[in-house]
């Protein structure tokens, strides 16, 4: 029998696993203990500072509602959302990158008709957006399923003000047709800053960063008989593309979103002229 020590102290701990017939829940256990032993033996917090970090998790579960993960934000924040995303995410070099899911997106969101317009509150550059979803070997996928959402001109999504915004504001799912393509109205992104008034935003004003993120639109793709990719496309040119609050971006995810001077075809789509442009097309792995 070993008693507890400081330089034996995960050996001990992990002892009490030794029964766990779960042998993935006991490989985590196992890890998990290794790591955060190795950390307060490397940092040595005194008790006082132990205490804060485990109110400010405490904090930080407050924080959490229906309408707010604050634990997803600490996540995406510490840049493990990202890493998880990608472990869990090794695709071939034909296909479309994923990226993180982030804390705002909704279920049941709005079916649309191809071609409506998501923008409700009227704020923004007007944008059309297009592309097509195919296979690796580049064959249209009909069937496929887009569900996009973004925050509006002002830099928050819809159930961040409820109050405020329309509701289901600049979100909807939309179908491909036989061809693979897709086609919708909205606005250009613009960038916005994370939610700042909890724990995260103490953490991130605390340790010098910014809590800003690169203008995008968020997309989930997904067809039968194919992987799904949760991913976002940013704004070429955007500010903070170079230091994403949350490590969200991937050099293949940023898109151009070209001016249109068009009268015509702006009164085609009831927009005013001039207006955007984003064509960008997702390639789907099979199952």
């Amino acid at each position: 029998m070993q008693y507890f020590s400081e330089e034996h102290s995960s050996e001990v701990v992990k002892q009490q696993y030794k029964d766990c017939k779960n042998l993935r829940l006991k490989k985590i256990m196992e890890s998990a203990i290794n790591h955060l032993h190795q950390f307060v033996k490397e940092v040595e917090p005194t008790q006082e500072e132990w205490m804060y970090m485990i109110e400010y998790l405490t904090k930080t579960g407050q924080k959490c509602d229906d309408k707010r993960q604050e634990f997803i934000l600490l996540s995406d924040v510490l840049g493990i959302s990202a890493l998880v995303d990608t472990i869990n995410n090794r695709k071939t070099l034909d296909a479309t990158e994923s990226t993180v899911l982030g804390p705002f997106h909704v279920q049941n969101a709005p079916k649309k008709e191809m071609g409506e317009n998501i923008n409700y509150d009227g704020k923004g550059e007007p944008a059309f957006i297009f592309g097509m979803v195919k296979d690796t070997a580049g064959n249209p996928i009909s069937g496929a399923e887009i569900d996009v959402w973004q925050a509006n001109e002002d830099g928050f999504y819809d159930i961040q003000q409820p109050d405020v915004q329309p509701e289901m504001n600049l979100r909807g799912v939309f179908t491909t047709i036989e061809d693979g393509k897709y086609w919708f109205r909205s606005v250009k992104p613009k960038f916005y800053s994370i939610p700042t008034d909890g724990p995260v935003g103490e953490m991130i004003y605390a340790t010098g960063r910014h809590p800003n993120r690169p203008a995008h639109l968020h997309y989930i793709v997904s067809a039968p008989g194919y992987k799904p990719v949760v991913t976002h496309v940013f704004v070429k040119g955007s500010e903070y593309l170079d230091s994403d609050a949350v490590f969200g971006v991937k050099d293949s995810l940023i898109s151009e979103y070209v001016l249109i001077n068009d009268k015509q075809k702006a009164n085609e789509l009831d927009f005013k002229s001039p207006f955007y442009e984003l064509e960008f097309n997702f390639v789907l792995e099979k199952n």
